[in-house]
């Protein structure tokens, strides 16, 4: 239908825009009603609109159910209208497809010994695009990391590496796992220039609280590094590499799906 390829360009150019950007959105589809099938529309955080189903009621409660879907973290979700708009009787045995669109995940790891390589590898398996940064070019090798889909980033400077392989942040976590407080503190003052969804440092607290001392000193705000977590991981008593890397994931997965990390029979205990 002529009528409809303005809205359909309208929409599908912003999706990628959308994904370009590391940002999230609501892309709702009609799959059952009295007319309009397969008509899409598609809602950004902002509240900004694109498409439509051809009644402004029923948009206007899309765009509002919209808000509850991004919150629960699903992928997709078929809801007929009258359980998120029972007021719309015309649309009540009508259908629609919600849809979450975001990038896929982003992982920056700023450090390629035992336990950067063990992280990249288990991002890299749980769906992640990984970039694994060091000075030490001897650390990123195609011998030390076979994984093709993890990129190596030899850093000339770390902070200008860091910088650049996060970009804007968005959608991107962000593991701090150097061998020294220089190394961590350089990483870290470029991490706090951007906007990463989620940021991560290894080490003891005391080492952690040095380095976080002074990025405050140097004036990061307080409210940016209370974001910081540090020490990283979630604590399931790791000690090798690998289980150190796989408490770190535990955490980042957690952050990214709003995870608790609480044990799932914790509620047997509890009763």
């Amino acid at each position: 239908m002529p009528n409809d390829l303005p809205a359909a360009i309208t929409i599908t150019q912003r999706l990628q825009e959308i994904l370009d950007e590391g940002s999230v959105a609501v892309l709702a589809t009609l799959v059952r009603g009295p007319e309009n099938i397969g008509a899409k529309l598609l809602v950004e955080p902002s509240g900004d609109i694109h498409g439509g189903f051809g009644d402004k009621e029923l948009d206007k409660a899309i765009k509002e159910y919209s808000s509850q879907f991004l919150q629960s973290r699903d992928g997709t979700r078929a809801l007929a209208v009258r359980d998120f708009a029972p007021a719309l009787e015309r649309w009540q045995d009508a259908s629609v497809m919600f849809e979450r669109i975001e990038p896929e995940p982003r992982l920056v790891i700023c450090g390629a010994g035992h336990v950067g390589a063990s992280l990249a590898r288990l991002a890299s398996m749980l769906g992640y695009r990984s970039t694994l940064i060091d000075d030490r070019a001897e650390f990123l090798t195609r011998s030390a990391v076979p994984d093709e889909k993890i990129e190596l980033l030899v850093a000339q400077s770390w902070y200008e590496s860091v910088r650049d392989a996060i970009g804007n942040g968005h959608g991107v976590a962000v593991a701090v796992v150097t061998r020294g407080h220089s190394e961590d503190e350089e990483c870290m003052r470029a991490v706090m220039a951007t906007d990463a969804s989620y940021v991560g440092l290894i080490g003891s607290k005391r080492r952690t609280n040095i380095v976080l001392d002074r990025l405050r000193q140097s004036g990061v705000k307080e409210e940016r590094l209370l974001r910081v977590h540090a020490p990283v991981g979630l604590d399931i008593g790791a000690v090798t590499p690998e289980e150190v890397a796989l408490a770190i994931m535990a955490e980042i997965v957690a952050h990214r799906r709003g995870g608790t990390g609480a044990s799932l029979s914790a509620w047997r205990k509890e009763k």
